[in-house]
């Protein structure tokens, strides 16, 4: 069983003017780095993709930080470290594989040498976490970063956003770990019968001026009809177009279920 893996720092390569579209089997990672006309510069984006090629489950990770991109790749770098541990708990059942990730994960940027490496980095980072396995999607967060969940069943009833964003949440030099109460939000939802399409993105996208995005049912518009690159592709020239400045990265892909799932009762009565 091959694992496909793929990790990136805006450090690395900023895409200021420049959009990339790249594959990571089933995966589509978009990027760009903002407009230098507006100003910028660098680019403080990360994120970690792993998944297998029979598609049993997606592990990514987005990340956005500012000041530098350190705090970010001190992050992925933690993530790599226990590589072992969370493919171990990503080949266990679905219902064992859920409950471990709800211990493991927390456990990971609680590790001591990790808290004491983030006070030596430049600036602090939001990250985001989305596990989908079986007909499951999870999700870990801290900060500012956005998720969805896009189906019809969903779309019908205006639900489109898997987390809710939350401010003043960061890892490294400003750490949520360090709190006598670390916060942070995750969650498990079931995926519905389809085709289920999950985007991850940074917050370049929905501040953009203008406003394009604002709304998630406006991200929904662009995708429910296209394939995935093509829809990332029309987010992000949208956004260049309007000329934005921050950092945008975006993960998305689509997992189909073919299960039955949870369905009122009285459905049909």
């Amino acid at each position: 069983m091959g694992i496909l893996e793929f990790s990136w720092v805006g450090s690395q390569a900023t895409f200021v003017d420049t959009i990339s579209i790249e594959r990571i089997g089933h995966i589509s990672l978009g990027r760009f780095g903002g407009n230098s006309s507006a100003g910028q510069y660098k680019n403080e984006d990360g994120c970690l993709i792993w998944t297998n090629e029979t598609r049993e489950w997606e592990f990514a990770v987005l990340l956005d930080a500012h000041k530098s991109a350190e705090s970010a790749e001190l992050v992925i770098t933690q993530i790599v470290k226990n590589k072992t541990k969370i493919r171990d708990i990503l080949s266990m059942p679905t219902k064992e594989s859920f409950r471990a990730l709800d211990q493991a994960i927390p456990q990971v940027f609680q590790e001591e040498t990790f808290v004491a490496d983030c006070q030596k980095v430049e600036g602090e980072t939001a990250c985001l976490i989305v596990v989908r396995k079986d007909k499951y999607v999870w999700w870990f967060s801290i900060g500012d970063c956005l998720s969805f969940l896009f189906h019809t069943d969903l779309a019908k009833l205006g639900q489109y956003q898997l987390n809710q964003r939350q401010f003043y949440e960061w890892v490294g030099r400003v750490n949520t770990f360090e709190q006598l109460v670390p916060c942070y939000s995750r969650g498990v939802r079931e995926l519905r019968k389809g085709t289920n399409r999950i985007l991850l993105t940074t917050d370049g996208l929905v501040e953009c001026p203008k406003a394009p995005f604002l709304k998630p049912e406006s991200i929904y518009t662009v995708m429910k009809n296209c394939p995935v690159q093509s829809g990332v592709m029309e987010l992000l020239n949208t956004i260049q177009e309007h000329d934005v400045r921050d950092s945008t990265t975006i993960i998305c892909w689509d997992a189909v279920v073919i299960s039955d799932v949870a369905r009122p009762s009285d459905e049909g009565n």
